[in-house]
């Protein structure tokens, strides 16, 4: 796969963030460094359409603002609020790595990419997505949307969810 030119490289950020100020959707999960807001908002959105998760996210960061009252509840309170959403292993994975935040990181979510990742239900992806998002660090992040995106901007012609795709489009 051959470097991408710098100059084109800066040119295309410069136009895609022009963009994004232009047209991005208002979200209740935007403008905010939170962490944890921008953890529950990405464990949310897998698999889920955004218009779907707006109420659902308002209404779990009401109940539940912080990683120590989300790791203070009882499981049945968060499936319930999670209800509707599907997938409650999503749900029972955020209850756990609260819990793990708030005994084994003082309650914050850690910066690293690689201590995120050890959290339950954290994988590569949110990991970046809360790594770049709440602590404006230059961590990959790659889902279906950029994965389809990269591909064509690297005129990567093979199967992307393949090893050797995998390879080349975290890079």
């Amino acid at each position: 796969m051959p470097e991408l030119d710098r100059n084109w490289l800066r040119r295309f950020r410069r136009n895609v963030n022009r963009w994004y100020a232009a047209h991005a959707r208002e979200l209740p999960w935007r403008h905010t460094d939170d962490p944890y807001r921008v953890w529950i908002s990405e464990i949310m959105l897998q698999q889920t359409t955004v218009a779907a998760v707006i109420p659902y996210f308002e209404r779990f960061i009401e109940w539940f603002p912080t990683p120590a009252r989300l790791a203070a509840a009882s499981e049945s309170d968060v499936l319930k609020l999670w209800e509707g959403l599907g997938y409650y292993s999503r749900a029972r994975n955020l209850h756990k790595a609260a819990q793990r935040i708030v005994d084994e990181h003082a309650g914050r979510l850690p910066e690293d990419p690689e201590e995120l990742i050890k959290l339950p239900g954290i994988g590569r992806y949110t990991a970046g997505a809360v790594a770049t998002f709440a602590f404006d660090a230059r961590a990959p992040i790659l889902e279906a949307n950029t994965t389809r995106l990269h591909s064509r901007l690297l005129g990567f012609r093979g199967d992307p969810r393949s090893a050797e795709g995998q390879t080349v489009l975290w890079q």
